[in-house]
């Protein structure tokens, strides 16, 4: 199994979770900036050099001594689970991809046969029922998740604490658990524990949203995509996401979290 997702500093003076659809881009670089001095020059998923990741195979076994070892602090981020599945509807489902094309060939011609989703026309900017076809999308997610029907879960919409999970289970421990929604704390007490080859100023790094432009923009509040049958469906694929990483279930207009993340209380539930 090893530590898929996981990303880590040559210096080895931090190591990364990626949890997709929270911040993963702008930590991705704050990771390289901090050994590098600059950051990567295009989308850091698409970097081969300059840090480490577990899906470059000369760096899998300085990971796993790392982070085995506990030698590194570790840590990830979260982000609520309402905004966090609009995001990804919007993103991969209704957007044009950064190599011009539908994310993952396919999936958006199957979901619009088969769950009935629109998407916006073959450029995703045209006008659409965006609160029907997300909640036909959400559908869609449970029966990949339950039952891996039409296809696997995608990383995308696959549950925050599955991908939490898989580090615990291979023997790694996290130092932080932050949330996108309070990134400049989060990231700022990560940076205060280590040392780094180039210092981080977080006033100064910009954003980098990579799905950013990519779909139509959200035409309704948060809440406005979520009734009561979306809700059910939310929580039972993201229960455990509510639990551990504190967020209101029972508001999705509210996407701050209702209490401090447990870390004890992670590493017993997601180690088991």
């Amino acid at each position: 199994m090893g530590f898929p997702g996981t990303w880590m500093t040559e210096s080895e003076s931090m190591v990364y979770r990626v949890v997709p659809k929270c911040a993963c881009s702008t930590i991705g670089q704050i990771l390289y900036f901090s050994d590098n001095g600059a950051y990567f020059d295009g989308d850091i998923h698409d970097a081969t050099a300059g840090m480490h990741k577990w899906s470059m195979e000369a760096s899998q076994p300085v990971i796993e001594a790392n982070v085995k070892g506990r030698k590194s602090y570790t840590f990830t981020c979260v982000r609520n689970p309402y905004t966090r599945i609009l995001s990804s509807f919007f993103d991969k489902i209704c957007g044009i991809q950064r190599n011009g094309k539908r994310y993952r060939g396919n999936l958006v011609p199957l979901l619009i046969q088969k769950y009935g989703i629109e998407v916006g026309g073959d450029d995703g900017k045209g006008e659409f029922d965006q609160i029907a076809s997300f909640r036909r999308f959400l559908l869609f997610t449970r029966d990949t998740i339950r039952w891996r029907r039409p296809m696997e879960p995608d990383i995308h919409w696959s549950a925050m604490s599955g991908h939490v999970s898989t580090l615990i289970a291979n023997g790694g421990r996290y130092d932080s658990i932050f949330w996108t929604e309070k990134f400049n704390a989060g990231m700022q007490g990560v940076l205060d524990a280590i040392e780094t080859p180039h210092p981080v100023d977080l006033k100064k790094v910009p954003r980098f949203n990579e799905s950013e432009g990519h779909g139509p923009k959200r035409a309704h509040p948060v809440e406005d995509y979520f009734d009561d049958l979306s809700m059910h469906l939310v929580y039972e694929i993201y229960h455990r996401d509510f639990e551990l990483f504190k967020y209101d279930f029972e508001n999705p207009g509210n996407k701050m979290p209702l209490g401090e993340i447990d870390l004890d209380e992670v590493h017993a539930k997601l180690g088991d």
